[in-house]
């Protein structure tokens, strides 16, 4: 292969999943808000298709990372389930069954030789604790999430190094408590900042229990994983630009800054003051958040957000929401993944990578998350029953090219993580949609390696395309 896009000989080439998406929910403890939600309203998942078995990593999970090795991923993200390891909340008693697992799959990970970077919370918060405190609207829940964090680091710190709070944060606030796609789907502006708030709170307590650790002592690291949504302004227009500038210090700078600044952003504080949605906090939380800070950041970028001024006069009988201060704008002509509905725009990945450099102190960071999702994609399996996943390989490298381009420049990237490893299952779409190097038949839970796998694979063995 000749190379002209060539990455550093220890750059993190690897995969992303999580724990609910793909264990199943054998020999679990308790349930989380969506194993609730699935048990309560099944019809609401695609194809009615539920946790309860996923890609069966809680039984493969052996030969999962060994198909991982083949490709040649040097590292993987996942999960760890609040609701598996832990036994009693408020006590942090564990269970042992989830001990035991999640010993046997670092310990797997390290035999095979890849790098495991565990996640304390991706969406799948216990719902007793939901139902018992309202869940992240709780600030004692953000304390149980402490001592959580806690006994992860003191189980399996002596051989994980790597360590991510939260995936994707936002999502959580905008799926519980803005825009319905996630249990409970409330409609609750003022809750949401303060949810928002709780998480970055919950965030900079995990990071001191870290720090405290025998973990940090042994030369670990701890950081958080945010999807960024870069916004647009639709033109050079005043009130598109601040719109805009709305959009961007709430979906991205709201958690970015508390993450690596260790404060909140002053212009979107002041205008959710004025809204009166601003959240409760206190001087010692403040302290907290500004002392314990993120040693790396993971991105993930899918798509992304394009912002224009208010046409449409905002209606505040339906309670606050982000959208007071902007429009959504539709560019036309713009690449769009019809199965998501998302718009495929790759230059994103440097103007982000160029924003962490210049704005962000140019910290550590990765791509924890890219890719593309395709519904159907059994209609790609050829007479050999392998998937020629073509689209994928192209996905890939146009963002690859523009990553390389932003390191060129002086950007401080150390990895690119695929979603996902082994296709998963995916919230309230289930399998709707594939997005693995490695496809599963549900019927069978065969797992076999796509074309954009090899692909990788040549990609991992030359270090570059």
């Amino acid at each position: 292969m000749s190379v002209t896009h060539e990455f550093p000989k220890d750059f993190w080439w690897g995969a992303a999943t999580s724990g609910p998406q793909s264990e199943g929910r054998f020999h679990k403890a308790h349930r989380s808000v969506f194993d609730y939600w699935f048990d309560t309203e099944p019809a609401a998942f695609f194809d009615g298709i539920g946790p309860n078995v996923a890609s069966n990593f809680y039984n493969d999970y052996r030969a999962d990372i060994a198909l991982m090795k083949q490709i040649g991923l040097n590292s993987v993200r996942t999960s760890i389930q609040w609701t598996r390891l832990i036994k009693d909340f408020e006590t942090g008693e564990t269970d042992p069954d989830g001990v035991r697992f999640y010993n046997n799959v670092i310990d797997e990970f390290v035999r095979q030789g890849i790098r495991p970077v565990l996640n304390l919370h991706h969406f799948d918060l216990p719902v007793e604790l939901y139902e018992k405190y309202g869940g992240w609207a709780s600030k004692h829940v953000v304390d149980l999430f402490a001592l959580f964090a806690k006994r992860c680091f003191e189980l399996f710190g002596d051989r994980v190094k790597d360590w991510v709070t939260f995936n994707e944060p936002m999502v959580v606030v905008e799926g519980e408590y803005l825009y319905e796609f996630h249990y409970p789907k409330l409609v609750d502006g003022k809750q949401a900042c303060q949810v928002l708030y709780n998480l970055n709170l919950a965030s900079a307590k995990a990071i001191a229990e870290f720090r405290k650790s025998t973990c940090a002592q042994l030369g670990g690291r701890i950081g958080i994983v945010l999807n960024l949504t870069p916004a647009y302004p639709r033109s050079d227009q005043p009130e598109d630009v601040a719109a805009a500038k709305f959009a961007e210090d709430y979906k991205n700078n709201s958690f970015l800054d508390p993450a690596v600044h260790g404060y909140f952003t002053k212009d979107l504080v002041d205008v959710l003051k004025t809204d009166g949605v601003l959240w409760e906090s206190t001087t010692e939380e403040i302290e907290l958040i500004a002392k314990n800070t993120v040693d790396f950041l993971g991105i993930n970028y899918y798509q992304p957000f394009r912002a224009q001024r208010r046409e449409i006069p905002y209606d505040d009988a339906q309670g606050w929401l982000p959208e007071k201060h902007f429009q959504q704008y539709h560019m036309p002509g713009c690449r769009m993944n019809p199965y998501r509905g998302w718009e495929i725009y790759p230059k994103a990945i440097y103007d982000i990578a160029i924003h962490v450099r210049d704005h962000l102190s140019n910290i550590p960071w990765y791509i924890s998350e890219n890719g593309m999702g395709v519904e159907g994609e059994e209609r790609f399996r050829n007479a050999d029953g392998f998937i020629e996943d073509d689209y994928r390989i192209d996905f890939i490298k146009e963002h690859l090219q523009w990553l390389h381009k932003a390191m060129q420049e002086g950007s401080n990237c150390f990895g690119y993580h695929l979603w996902t490893p082994i296709d998963c299952w995916s919230w309230s779409n289930a399998y709707k949609n594939r997005y693995g190097l490695i496809a599963l038949d549900l019927v069978t839970q065969e797992k076999t390696i796509k074309k954009s796998g090899l692909w990788m694979h040549d990609v991992i063995q030359n270090h570059g395309f």
